[in-house]
């Protein structure tokens, strides 16, 4: 049974819950495993910095795909200067210098 989607679904919203979650059940386990509370609160703050960055970074990938989305098709087949000694266009393979018909191998 396939669960239906809803339209807008956050895919790094979800992952970020899940994070905080664990940020709050991690000490807790941590206390009642014999754990002390500084260091439960340690790790906690290690999981909400680990966290937080997670969450940048989801939030800054997810904006570039949608700009990415947003240039139009024939923009992105314009061709681009490559540098300096860059070998762009039909033919321009390194090491195959061979002009047509019969190579020295054949």
């Amino acid at each position: 049974m396939q669960v239906a989607r809803r339209p807008h679904e956050d895919p790094a919203g979800d992952v970020v819950r899940w994070a905080a979650f664990s940020c709050l059940l991690v000490p807790v386990v941590l206390v009642v495993y014999g754990t002390s509370f500084g260091g439960a609160a340690v790790a906690t703050l290690g999981l909400a910095a680990v966290t937080a960055a997670c969450r940048v970074l989801l939030r800054h990938s997810e904006q570039a795909e949608r700009n990415a989305a947003r240039v139009p098709s024939e923009d992105r087949l314009t061709p681009v200067h490559r540098g300096r000694h860059s070998r762009a266009g039909t033919g321009s393979q390194r090491g195959c210098q061979v002009s047509g018909g019969m190579s020295p191998h054949d």
